[in-house]
């Protein structure tokens, strides 16, 4: 609705200052001549909002121009109140200024509105990590989010995965995310990803840093799972699947199935999955016992073989 857009680009305006017509209409989804039609009926409204032409040009409100205007609908304060997850905000010591965030936002809410974002709460219920995640204790995340959002360098001690384990890194941490329940810090120099709950030891260093203006967390961390992905499956398995087993599948395996699977007429499914390696593989098909016959590699098939043998024997 044209409304709503121009009360978007307003509130755009508002939170980022100068904008020139292109990023409007990215931001917006919107051509850029819808744009300028839109600036010309704010301008129609009397909003004090100029244009200016050039490579650094852009539009902007006249300053010191605040609207008041806060037309929240039904959809975005129950949007409001489902995202205050509080589990990932105590973490971060913010747990006490949500809660009284959320009030005073309950508070402002029109009756109909506020009815309907308590009605919100009490009916979902997010929890992020997964049944089998351990509570992992991240005794320096606050200290790292203190450091990300003042942009000052760490000295920590890290544990990883290959030798030597632990090391000593020197970092400019960009931003947290929290995935599946575990905290991970981007940092340079690179950037790369370093686990929080893996962290020894920490201290603030002297210096602070600037940020890249260009660093995108999301798009980052978003190439970032494509990259661990690719290299999680090195390979891949050529497998033939019950309808029982198919259905189990989740992931990667899921979305290979069904870009992959071929009916068979015994009513199973032939399908190229992706594996981590020959030895993950061979626990992960054995776990679906009857329900999955291994193609190949041929070692792979080999060795859930040797294993069904094996079993057999022993339970004969």
């Amino acid at each position: 609705m044209k409304s709503s857009r121009l009360v978007s680009i307003l509130l755009l305006l508002q939170t980022r200052g100068r904008m020139t017509a292109a990023q409007l209409a990215q931001e917006l989804e919107v051509s850029v001549r819808t744009v300028y039609r839109d600036v010309d009926a704010l301008h129609t409204a009397g909003v004090p909002l100029y244009g200016d032409a050039g490579h650094a040009g852009g539009y902007q409100l006249l300053a010191g121009y605040r609207t008041r205007l806060t037309g929240l609908s039904a959809g975005e304060a129950e949007a409001l109140f489902l995202s205050g997850i509080p589990g990932p905000a105590a973490e971060l010591g913010l747990g006490s200024a949500l809660a009284a965030a959320q009030l005073k936002l309950r508070a402002a809410l029109p009756a109909e509105l506020r009815s309907q974002a308590d009605r919100m709460r009490s009916r979902f219920h997010l929890d992020a990590p997964g049944w089998y995640a351990s509570d992992d204790e991240v005794p320096y995340l606050t200290a790292v989010a203190d450091a990300v959002w003042h942009s000052r360098v760490l000295d920590i001690r890290y544990r990883r995965w290959k030798e030597p384990t632990d090391v000593d890194r020197r970092l400019e941490p960009y931003g947290l995310v929290l995935k599946a329940g575990r905290w991970y810090v981007v940092a340079a120099p690179g950037p790369r990803t370093y686990r929080v709950d893996q962290i020894l030891e920490l201290a603030v260093g002297e210096g602070e840093f600037e940020p890249p203006t260009d660093f995108d967390l999301a798009a980052y961390w978003q190439r970032y799972q494509a990259d661990f992905h690719a290299r999680l499956y090195g390979g891949d398995a050529l497998v033939r699947l019950s309808p029982a087993a198919a259905a189990r599948l989740t992931g990667a395996a899921a979305r290979a199935l069904a870009d992959t699977g071929t009916d068979e007429p015994d009513g199973w499914t032939r399908a190229l999955l992706p594996i981590e390696s020959v030895d993950h593989a061979h626990g992960e098909f054995l776990a679906m016992g009857a329900e999955i016959e291994v193609l190949g590699p041929p070692e792979l098939r080999a060795r859930i073989a040797a294993t069904a043998r094996a079993l057999a024997e022993r339970y004969a």
